[in-house]
């Protein structure tokens, strides 16, 4: 007998989608040297928020979950414009913003397994999902700001 998998709410899902959108909007706006403007800024924080999940949805061959539900996208966007309005606030709370890192990465990697157990991936492939879900908007962030990949780095 298969054990039913966990079901993450929406309310997780939304909290790393926003955290993950405001830490890639903070992230480029820190780049003043490249200049990027406020809508590349956005561009990027949304990204970020939203790349893991996106990655997650096409190893699993499904419609992406931030095109098959508003609420997503809206999050992402709100998440980005207030870390990129904000910058400057949030940058004197670093090591909260380092917790909520945390945290955001532990939701998306259990969200990404969990999803990828519920489409009938075996255990191991699914926490491979999982890690991609987690590491994924970072990795975008950096390919869209033309930067090494963190992950890739110690």
């Amino acid at each position: 007998m298969d054990p039913v998998p966990l079901t993450i709410p929406l309310w997780a899902d939304l909290l790393a989608v926003s955290i993950g959108s405001l830490q890639g909007a903070m992230f480029a706006a820190g780049f003043r040297d490249r200049k990027l403007d406020l809508l590349g800024i956005a561009i990027i924080g949304t990204a970020t928020g939203l790349g893991g999940g996106l990655l997650r949805d096409v190893f699993l061959d499904v419609t992406p979950a931030a095109l098959s539900s508003n609420w997503l996208m809206l999050v992402a966007v709100a998440a980005a414009l207030g870390g990129m309005l904000l910058e400057r606030i949030f940058t004197r709370l670093d090591a909260v913003i380092t917790a909520l890192d945390a945290l955001t990465i532990g939701l998306f990697c259990a969200i990404g397994t969990s999803k990828a157990l519920a489409a009938g991936v075996p255990e191991v492939p699914a926490v491979f999902i999982g890690v991609v879900s987690a590491v994924g908007g970072s990795f975008v962030r950096d390919l869209l700001l033309n930067l090494p990949i963190a992950m890739m780095h110690v």
